[in-house]
């Protein structure tokens, strides 16, 4: 895995012949599988996934070629109910996928029958669509008798008029990969290559970087503080034999700041150890990590702290 700083995530594949291409949204619930789903097909980690909503916080592209073609996937935020500013920028991220893609994907938990959560996304997303859409069962791996499989099916194809394709998936272990993407490819239009070949997502070092320490936090804090936080890099000096990281973790409240620091620094030490560790994985050299952490009272409610975290919706 090589990231080079301010530029795309890259990793060599090669084809024989260009086919198809185009891009494919993935669209469900919060914690049905979207980020899993997608490292999977790659075979690279470049979405970060913890088992907490609100993990993804914005539209992130993975890309995907092979002899068949090009496939640029579209990971989307859990489709929730806002409760605050943030909420609504997690929503119109999804929303805003759906228009410039060529293909949806319906990702959803086949352990379960549809829930509210997927009626409204069927209502208020899928059926304003104008582009073909795929059904995707998830979590099949959690299923052992068939005839709940199929009970979980048909609540979700009671969701629509039209009777989308359907493909039985386990995002966790890979099963049927590839007939989803034989599904995926057989939709997209011909054309040409939308990237380099050579191209894995458009992501840069900064993104990463601060992607992998706020899924850190997420895996080593409850309640609300895993939400209640963002990462903002403040410098990232490259050089030939180390990477340079300076970065800042904002929560909402005081009592926050000291329960992220942990007692002596103890659980400051542990999210950078652990983020560290794995910078270095990707960046195959050496990484400096200095965290610190400050209080931005109810960023999740202003304008202005969205935005100065990167949480402002931009229309493509």
């Amino acid at each position: 895995m090589i990231f080079q700083k301010n530029t795309a995530f890259s990793v060599s594949l090669c084809y024989s012949e260009f086919m198809k291409s185009g891009f494919v949204t993935i669209i469900g619930r919060p914690n049905v599988g979207k980020s899993t789903l997608l490292n999977q097909i790659l075979g690279q980690k470049i979405v970060i996934t913890t088992d907490k909503a609100q993990t993804t916080r914005k539209r992130i592209k993975g890309i995907l070629t092979n002899e068949k073609g090009q496939i640029v996937f579209v990971d989307t935020p859990g489709v929730h109910k806002p409760l605050n500013k943030l909420g609504e920028f997690l929503l119109d991220e999804a929303k805003i996928a759906v228009p410039d893609s060529d293909l949806i994907l319906f990702l959803v938990d086949g352990s379960e029958p549809a829930g509210k959560g997927d009626k409204w996304i069927a209502e208020n997303i899928i059926k304003k669509a104008e582009q073909p859409v795929i059904i995707v069962l998830n979590k099949l791996d959690k299923i052992k008798k068939q005839d709940k499989v199929e009970a979980n099916l048909l609540s979700y194809k009671t969701l629509f008029d039209i009777n989308f394709p359907v493909v039985k998936i386990s995002a966790k272990t890979g099963r049927n990969k590839d007939t989803l993407l034989d599904n995926i490819y057989k939709k997209l239009p011909e054309g040409d290559l939308l990237y380099p070949d050579d191209v894995l997502t458009e992501e840069t070092m900064r993104d990463v970087a601060s992607e992998i320490i706020r899924e850190k936090i997420l895996l080593n804090t409850k309640d609300e503080i895993p939400h209640s936080i963002a990462v903002m890099i403040d410098n990232y000096k490259e050089e030939d034999a180390i990477d340079k990281i300076y970065a800042t973790i904002f929560c909402e409240h005081k009592s926050q700041k000291g329960i992220l620091i942990g007692k002596n620094g103890s659980l400051l030490k542990t999210v950078g150890t652990q983020a560290r560790l794995e910078l270095e994985e990707i960046t195959e050299k050496k990484v400096y990590l200095e965290l610190n952490v400050k209080v931005e009272k109810d960023w999740r409610k202003k304008d202005k702290s969205l935005s100065n975290f990167g949480y402002k919706t931009i229309n493509e």
